[in-house]
């Protein structure tokens, strides 16, 4: 019998990052995707969704830099992605400083380790291609 996490929102999206791919949801009701994981579409309040997999290119809409005492700054940002959902993580690859607001970036999986689960970062993409 799968556990929980299999079946929910979540262990989907877990499923999809461990395969490498950045899974999100759309609303058949109204076509509109969304992300973070849920049971039902949070506009329609729909459970008529299914789980698309992203092309991984976006643009950041915002960023941020945290810094922590005695360590580098650490970036926060929300990212667009060009399937219209808008999701947080990171940009790393790059100082935390030099993250600007349209740059274009792409995902990858960010492993974790024995205490937290696979998660989605991205890097600069360059030219977006």
């Amino acid at each position: 019998m799968p556990s929980l996490m299999e079946k929910s929102p979540l262990g989907v999206f877990q499923e999809h990052l461990a395969k490498g791919q950045l899974a999100y949801q759309v609303c058949l009701d109204d076509n509109k995707p969304f992300f973070y994981p849920r049971v039902v579409a949070p506009t329609t309040g729909s459970a008529n969704i299914e789980w698309r997999v992203s092309k991984g290119l976006g643009t950041v809409y915002s960023t941020t830099a945290v810094h922590y005492k005695g360590e580098p700054p650490l970036n926060v940002a929300m990212i667009d992605l060009d399937e219209g959902f808008r999701m947080m993580s990171r940009v790393e690859d790059i100082d935390a400083m030099d993250v600007k607001i349209g740059m274009r970036v792409k995902f990858r999986v960010h492993p974790g380790d024995a205490k937290q689960a696979p998660y989605p970062v991205f890097t600069p993409a360059g030219d977006g291609k």
